[in-house]
């Protein structure tokens, strides 16, 4: 019985995280409000899911905009500076897109908002694990 008891422990601590909630940041630029979202909580060295969630001032949800993902970590000594692009795709009201960290520590990210001709930039860091 023991034995049953201590397995579902150590099961439920190494499932338990991937229960926990998505890395989340919500920023404000001029006039939209943008969240970021992160399908893992640190984001991980790898493949890592971003949604993004654009709105204007009144709350409505932008649709109809390009978004790019440009994430980045600085040169450090030996070893050259990382910088990444992707594209973000509209699915429903959420632009998602797959960022993939090559290595841990302090990443900067850049949301690149482009709609009817103006620029909008997002910035944030995280710390990858």
């Amino acid at each position: 019985m023991k034995r049953v008891i201590f397995l579902l422990m150590i099961l439920t601590l190494m499932v338990g995280p991937a229960w926990g909630k998505n890395y989340e940041v919500t920023k404000k630029v001029d006039d939209y409000t943008v969240r970021v979202e992160i399908d893992k909580n640190p984001p991980i060295v790898g493949e890592n899911n971003l949604s993004l969630t654009i709105k204007d001032g009144s709350g409505k949800n932008i649709t109809d905009a390009k978004v790019k993902v440009e994430y980045s970590m600085p040169a450090m000594p030996g070893m050259p500076a990382m910088n990444y692009k992707a594209d973000a795709v509209l699915k429903g009201s959420e632009y998602k897109a797959k960022v993939n960290f090559s290595m841990a520590g302090s990443w900067g990210l850049v949301v690149q908002i482009t709609q009817a001709e103006k620029v909008k930039k997002v910035k944030l860091n995280v710390d990858v694990k």
